[in-house]
């Protein structure tokens, strides 16, 4: 089966996306460690570029969504995505109010897309155990 041409530019919309997180990444924890203090326009920008990055593949999913004919394609994106949310927002929920009532440590917001592109994982479990009962 080959590729429809919007799974193709979401491939590379995400490898381009997640390329650039990496060098971002790597680039603002290098600056930060060479200029420790930093909090002017540079420093806000290190640290916005790498969440840039992964608002861009939030953007790529959705554009993916919008763009994909195949609508088999499209539901098993839209569950493995419903999947990756509800994953991502119940351990959210959960650890928020274990952190406020002073029961669990704080976690860097950030750690939600980390968790929901676990979840993404996990959709698409979901999606190959509901293929293999029909």
């Amino acid at each position: 089966m080959s590729r429809s041409k919007a799974r193709q530019r979401y491939n590379m919309a995400i490898l381009g996306c997640s390329a650039g997180y990496a060098c971002a990444l790597f680039g603002g924890e290098a600056y930060f460690q060479n200029h420790p203090g930093a909090n002017g326009v540079t420093a806000y920008a290190a640290a916005i570029i790498p969440a840039l990055m992964i608002v861009g593949m939030f953007f790529a999913i959705g554009r993916y969504l919008v763009e994909e004919q195949d609508e088999y394609q499209r539901m098993l994106m839209v569950r493995q995505s419903l999947v990756a949310s509800g994953f991502a927002l119940s351990i959210a929920t959960v650890w928020g109010f274990l952190e406020s009532f002073g029961l669990a440590p704080h976690v860097d917001a950030y750690y939600v897309a980390v968790m929901w592109f676990g979840g993404l994982g996990l959709g698409a479990c979901v999606n190959r155990l509901i293929e293999r009962r029909s």
